[in-house]
């Protein structure tokens, strides 16, 4: 993609910061919740087992919205849709931070949610627009979008306790809105204008993935609850798979459709994907559920449960800035993606040996910092890779994927967790045994998914032979 259209040196640098900063706040909404949620389990009258639907509702709407934020992205141009997602995540934070029942704190989240899916891939399409034509500048701003994401939601976990003790829950949604008006502020006259291109929108497609996600995490999260042995969940479930299947279908037939299956064949596309699937569904579980062992079981209050985790965000970021940009130009993608992913499934599975009577420095620290940098290896080359389409014109659409795949794990992967700690003890509030007994559950399956991540790296993503750049060269 040529940078034509970008702005001039030193405005392409802060265009840049203003999209690493969207990508800081969207993973930020994801996390700054989880300290919080004791508290707003409390004024708002959640279970043990909904609590996780104040998460999983902004991440289906985000998840199940994404390919339709990269396709409205490509048709009238990532500027004005990175502004509209802006003004709807204001607009839902408000919501949630106002929210005095269950049902009206979901919506504000889904709102949240929606924003986000027209946010993310707007902001990787201006990226690619800025520096896609800078081969020396490209791996940089690679690198710092990436490191803000994992640090967007490690920094949540920090925020979220300081803003919980010392102010109120309702101020981690509040606190969004400062941010949206000084990017809507900004964004007009650093961001690159590139103009859309005609088409329709596929609203069937939008509306049909976004219940297949959602109906799924319902199944899966209600099981431990009515039983997976029984007709409801198992019939609920096929609802959820018939309507991911029914987008598949609905997609071949369409002449402009949401998401064009033929862009699956682009090399690496899929497993690239995936490993971004496994890795969500891994990590954000893991984020999740230490929350709660920090609070619940070892008895930190808000600030110091959001502190305990700096430690991991340190690490993602001087993994992701300074070291990966160089191990990949030296290793290629591959081997960072299937170390990184092997390296975060030993520190999953070191966290289920947390005791209930443990620390932070023996049972929390290590095996945290192990994981922060199995996440930072892995993160920015299986990123690189999925957006690495033949067809520029095609970038929002691949950012788009690339998205929904991180988030649908996020959701998938939370959902499950949450099912087998229930299944193990989670419910036991006040247990510490038998809460840590379910969060350690929860760890090992988490630590499970990344290790298959690592797996399905090492067998579907392909390295490109180094003969083939020279002679296309020489041709």
């Amino acid at each position: 993609m040529s940078d034509l259209s970008a702005p001039p040196a030193p405005r392409r640098w802060t265009a840049l910061a203003l999209i690493a900063l969207a990508q800081f706040m969207v993973i930020m909404d994801t996390s700054i919740i989880g300290v919080a949620l004791p508290k707003m389990q409390s004024a708002l009258g959640f279970s043990q087992e909904n609590l996780s639907w104040v998460f999983n509702a902004y991440v289906i709407a985000f998840g199940g919205l994404l390919l339709l934020g990269g396709r409205l992205s490509d048709l009238l141009g990532a500027k004005r849709v990175f502004a509209a997602g802006w003004t709807v995540l204001a607009v839902g934070s408000l919501v949630a931070g106002l929210a005095g029942t269950a049902w009206v704190e979901l919506v504000g989240r889904a709102a949240q949610g929606a924003g986000s899916a027209l946010i993310a891939p707007a902001a990787l399409t201006l990226l690619m627009t800025l520096f896609g034509g800078r081969p020396t500048e490209l791996p940089k701003a690679f690198a710092l979008y990436g490191a803000a994401a994992p640090a967007g939601g490690t920094a949540g976990v920090f925020l979220g306790g300081l803003i919980t003790q010392y102010a109120s829950w309702e101020w981690v949604f509040w606190i969004n809105l400062p941010v949206a008006l000084l990017v809507l502020a900004m964004s007009p006259s650093v961001m690159p204008a590139a103009a859309g291109r005609r088409g329709s929108i596929d609203w069937l497609g939008a509306i049909t993935v976004t219940a297949g996600l959602a109906v799924t995490v319902f199944a899966i999260v209600r099981a431990p609850e009515i039983g997976w042995g029984s007709a409801q969940t198992w019939l609920v479930l096929a609802a959820g798979l018939l309507l991911i299947a029914a987008l598949l279908a609905v997609q071949s037939r369409r002449s402009e459709p949401l998401m064009r299956l033929g862009i699956w064949r682009s090399p690496n596309l899929a497993g690239a994907n995936l490993a971004q699937l496994l890795m969500a569904a891994a990590w954000i579980p893991m984020w999740f559920f230490l929350n709660l062992y920090l609070q619940q079981v070892l008895g930190l209050k808000a600030f110091a449960s959001g502190a305990a985790l700096l430690p991991m965000t340190a690490a993602i970021m001087v993994m992701m800035i300074v070291l990966a940009p160089r191990l990949i130009a030296r290793f290629g993608p591959k081997p960072l993606i299937v170390s990184g992913l092997a390296a975060l499934a030993a520190g999953m599975y070191w966290l289920s040996l947390a005791r209930p009577d443990g620390s932070f420095a023996v049972d929390v620290l290590p095996a945290s910092l192990l994981a922060a940098v199995g996440m930072a290896l892995a993160f920015i080359p299986s990123l690189g890779t999925a957006l690495a389409v033949p067809n520029p014109a095609e970038g929002g659409l691949a950012s788009g994927i690339v998205n929904t795949s991180y988030q649908v794990g996020s959701a998938l992967g939370l959902a499950a967790m949450t099912a087998v700690a229930a299944a193990n003890g989670s419910r036991e509030l006040g247990d510490p045994v038998a809460l840590t007994h379910g969060f350690s559950a929860a760890f090992v399956g988490a630590a499970a998914l990344a290790l298959l991540g690592a797996l399905a790296s090492l067998l579907t993503l392909r390295t490109p032979a180094p003969a083939a750049e020279p002679a296309e060269a020489a041709a």
